[in-house]
């Protein structure tokens, strides 16, 4: 029960969050932005669907997960919805970029370059463990590492030029 409630919540989580993301880019786009390393944005997709059905696939629905770790999932919603409210209709699942427009520095940004890799990097390690699935964590984080440091690179490029 709790396995399914919680991927249940995840699954709505990420589709609100891929609405959100997708009218952010459409009304960016036609602001004049452009997206930036596309090519690597269904891999992220992928990474992240199979992350959760592997989690359903492996996971006894009767697991009872450790509440510790779930919590700490929990506590990570928080710098993710900090992240969303800081980059407010800048904030998109893709690398867009709008030429001009300021690099925000405020919120997590004045700590840290790429909250929102943090955030969802911390997520793919932490609620596999809460169901006691470290092979699912330690399989997807290092995936997920790999694609990140691709998607920083990329991004890094894109916005060096409105760096000050």
């Amino acid at each position: 029960m709790w396995l399914w409630l919680v991927l249940g919540l995840v699954a709505a989580q990420r589709l609100w969050e891929l609405w959100l993301a997708d009218r952010n880019t459409k009304r960016l786009l036609a602001e004049g932005a452009v997206e930036v390393g596309a090519v690597h944005y269904p891999l992220f997709v992928a990474l992240h669907a199979s992350w959760l059905a592997a989690l359903a696939i492996a996971t006894p629905w009767t697991t009872v997960p450790n509440l510790w770790w779930l919590a700490l999932y929990g506590i990570l919603q928080f710098g993710r919805l900090w992240v969303i409210r800081t980059l407010g209709g800048f904030w998109t699942t893709r690398i867009i970029t709008l030429p001009g427009a300021p690099l925000e520095t405020g919120g997590p940004y004045r700590f840290i370059r790429h909250p929102n890799y943090v955030v969802a990097s911390l997520e793919i390690l932490v609620l596999p463990l809460a169901f006691g699935q470290v092979w699912i964590a330690l399989v997807w984080s290092v995936a997920n590492a790999l694609l990140v440091a691709w998607r920083i690179r990329v991004e890094d490029r894109a916005l060096q030029d409105r760096r000050s």
